[in-house]
């Protein structure tokens, strides 16, 4: 997906932030996005704390949160592979779905129904 493409995309729609990290780590997983076809963007998040480092959001639509936390969690397993810490015969650690299908909060992992379109345990907004 293109700068381009992501623009039309994400014109007339409701954004939410996905991830508040550093620049270069944000750039890095809206790039991971574009390449899963997860339309995503940067946004510098405005902090009116003295001496606040300066914090950057990923930005998606509410119903690819939980495509870019499958992607988060498979690069953090790739991560653990590449450097070998994965012990030996241990399972990598995956969120499964619930019996109803529900999928697990990308911000906590809680696999609940949603309440009013928001997680049960932590709140987050996801529809």
């Amino acid at each position: 997906m293109t700068q381009d493409e992501v623009a039309k995309v994400l014109s007339d729609v409701e954004l939410v932030p996905c991830a508040e990290m550093a620049l270069a780590d944000a750039r890095r997983l809206v790039d991971a996005c574009l390449e899963a076809d997860v339309p995503a963007l940067v946004h510098r998040e405005a902090c009116a704390k003295p001496g606040c480092s300066p914090k950057f959001q990923v930005l998606v639509r509410p119903e690819d949160g939980v495509r870019v936390a499958t992607l988060l969690q498979q690069r953090w397993m790739d991560s653990i592979q590449r450097e070998g810490v994965l012990a030996e015969g241990a399972a990598p650690f995956v969120l499964p779905a619930s019996e109803e299908g529900e999928p697990p909060c990308p911000a906590c992992g809680t696999i609940a129904p949603l309440v009013e379109g928001a997680c049960a345990d932590c709140g987050l907004q996801l529809e």
